[in-house]
């Protein structure tokens, strides 16, 4: 396979992992990110960041094992996706970053470019020739047509109403021609969407109706030329169905469902009669569906996966295509403990590109060959990691003194009896949709934070505290209006019974969070003043009305409502749920570390918090760095910032045999 040498030598040029790993080791990023194959096999594409924390696009040619092109944006402007939409030519969208506790924010553009680098142009979008048009995304690649691809976008104008717009796009010269129009009937926001049939025509779009508390509304029509009409309306607390494809029959559709059941299962949606079929559902967790792919088409559902107390999948016996199912099955079996994802695969489906993590493995790409059934691995994304010395986190359950269960991650010290150790409370942000998961990769922010504080000795605890995504709607809403009442109690009783285990020596815990995790931190420190004796904020918030008035979520219609949702306007509440309100119960040192061009929650927050600290002449500690966001994402930033944490823990909760 002379196609694999390339790649295979980008991981040799890595010195081998030590014994002990650097915060450098930590702080470096991945090689690639994500890697996928060309529709013919000629090419493979890799997304990684360079030194300045850009995400960057690499061509490498499989005929001559050499880089063809790199393309890369400037400032905070990075890559957020792309894909192959033929065998020569790629589309990018574009995202500006925000820091490395966020998701990036799309710009709505579509960008265009040869496999080597040849013919760049930014086809639609804010920035494109066409700037009548506004925000757009892919919803179809058109498999069958080399120079086209269908894009939606949004419109709303006083005379023509509100409506998602579905254009046939030429990658080449930028060109639309619209061929659908959708009504929504309100103020599209954010979530619009739209799905096509396997026939590339449009049948269902997705819109969110700010006017009237982020309802979520489908619409549907049965055919080209058949008119739209609205299938369903969702409130924001109650169940949806979010419709991924058509099966190939093009009249039923596969999405996420939740509206019979508390947790999100894979459903079958009849659009004509409105009847909903589970295919999987598990009681305790959400699942995700397995899709098999044929000609370039999704084609059916062959199975589930989930994530609870193990990275697990489960596959359907009556299923069309058994040989596609078979390959997949094969991969989980031998990669067993870890997610499984094929990032992308040839017209043919004769080459396959897999990439395979999860909490307690870096991420590793394989080629596999349907024909000759050949696993090839091509790299691991971080070979200077010694996957031996990482140490390892395990799902564990606890109860809530409530007698909720309460799901979380712990990962202990290599070569430590599990014995009286100190703990790193480390809850995660949002709060309300993400969760601390086994199969996230090594990589990701919390998962590195809790390696690094591993690797120097702490045992980590990431509690999936009441309001975390993926264990039912109820679980999630259980958190609303309770971000420092029992939300934070779910994560001293996860600390409680690491103790009463003995796992944790309960005179040396410090609590770290980032985003609402920061908020968490300090709101932990003061609801448990003899319980914690530090706490570290990064890039958090300390009082709850000002979310109101500061960061990017006030800006929309939709971000108000998602805050009087799960926040209320109640100033007492949100007062005495603050922790710069609630200052003189804390006792813990603190330690505030900030971005300075943070937008999801301003520097005002840190600085804010910081003069109440000044009044009260309580002990803290101030970080703050300039052209960071919400996260930082400068490595030499990352290893300062983990130095001076470390140091900060060492000098409150650390072993008293060496003093």
């Amino acid at each position: 396979m002379r196609y694999l040498l390339f790649l295979f030598s980008l991981s040799l040029m890595w010195p081998a992992a030590s014994q002990a790993h650097s915060l450098e080791d930590f702080a470096k990023f991945p090689q690639f990110m994500d890697i996928k194959i060309s529709p013919q096999g000629s090419y493979l594409a890799g997304s990684s960041r360079n030194d300045s924390g850009n995400i960057i696009l690499t061509v490498i040619d499989l005929s001559s094992n050499q880089v063809i092109s790199n393309k890369q944006f400037t400032g905070r402007e990075s890559i957020g996706s792309f894909n192959w939409a033929n065998d020569e030519r790629l589309l990018l969208t574009l995202v500006r970053e925000i820091g490395s506790m966020e998701s990036p924010v799309g710009t709505g553009e579509i960008y265009a470019v040869n496999a080597d680098g040849s013919r760049p142009m930014m086809l639609v979008g804010p920035r494109s020739s066409r700037t009548e048009l506004s925000t757009f995304s892919v919803i179809n690649y058109l498999p069958d047509e080399d120079d086209f691809v269908l894009v939606a976008s949004s419109s709303l104008t006083a005379a023509r109403g509100s409506y998602i717009l579905v254009h046939r796009l030429n990658i080449n010269n930028g060109r639309t021609r619209q061929v659908a129009r959708a009504p929504l009937r309100s103020v599209p926001g954010e979530g619009v969407s739209m799905v096509t049939d396997q026939r590339g025509v449009a049948r269902i779009a997705v819109g969110n109706d700010q006017t009237n508390d982020n309802e979520m509304i489908l619409m549907y029509r049965s055919g080209e030329r058949s008119e739209w009409r609205e299938l369903r309306r969702y409130a924001a607390t109650a169940g949806s169905f979010i419709p991924l494809t058509f099966l190939s029959d093009n009249k039923h559709v596969v999405g996420l469902s939740d509206t019979q059941t508390d947790t999100r299962a894979i459903s079958i949606l009849n659009p004509d009669d409105g009847t909903e079929t589970i295919l999987a559902y598990h009681p305790r967790v959400d699942v995700s569906p397995l899709m098999s792919i044929r000609d370039g088409f999704v084609n059916e559902v062959i199975g589930a996966s989930y994530d609870f107390m193990d990275i697990e999948a489960v596959f359907f016996d009556d299923v069309e295509d058994k040989a596609y199912s078979a390959i997949i099955q094969g991969l989980a079996s031998a990669l067993p403990g870890k997610a499984v994802t094929i990032t992308s695969t040839t017209r043919d489906n004769n080459l396959k590109v897999v990439r395979v993590e999860s909490v307690n493995a870096t991420p590793d790409f394989y080629l596999y060959d349907t024909k000759n059934r050949q696993l090839a691995h091509l790299l691991n994304s971080m070979p200077w990691i010694d996957q031996q010395q990482l140490p390892q986190a395990q799902a564990i359950v606890y109860k809530s003194r409530d007698g909720k269960e309460i799901h979380a991650i712990l990962t202990l010290p290599v070569g430590k009896e599990a014995k009286d150790l100190p703990l790193i409370m480390l809850p995660h942000g949002g709060p309300h949709g993400p969760r601390d998961l086994l199969s996230s990769s090594p990589s990701s922010p919390a998962v590195t934070d809790a390696k690094v504080f591993a690797t120097h000795g702490y045992a980590v605890l990431q509690p999936n505290f009441r309001g975390s995504g993926g264990f039912g709607r109820s679980f999630e809403q259980a958190g609303y209006r309770n971000w420092g009442t029992s939300m934070i109690d779910d994560m001293t009783d996860g600390v409680m019974h690491l103790v009463s285990e003995g796992i944790v020596d309960q005179s040396r815990i410090c609590a770290y969070g980032a985003s609402y995790g920061g908020y968490a931190a300090l709101m932990s420190a003061v609801r448990e003043p003899d319980l914690y004796q530090c706490t570290v904020g990064f890039v958090g918030l300390y009082d709850l009305n000002t979310m109101f008035e500061v960061g990017d979520i006030p800006e929309t219609q939709s971000g108000i409502n998602y805050l009087e949702l799960v926040l209320g306007r109640d100033k007492e509440v949100l007062d005495a749920q603050s922790p710069q309100k609630q200052l003189d119960k804390l006792k813990a040192p603190v330690f505030l570390i900030h971005g300075a061009e943070d937008r999801r929650t301003p520097l005002s927050h840190a600085t804010g918090l910081r003069a109440e600290l000044d009044k009260r002449n309580h002990p803290y500690e101030w970080m703050v760095k300039e052209r960071e966001g919400h996260g930082f994402y400068n490595p030499e930033n990352e290893v300062e910032r983990w130095q001076r944490m470390l140091a900060f823990f060492e000098k409150y909760i650390g072993d008293p045999a060496a003093e």
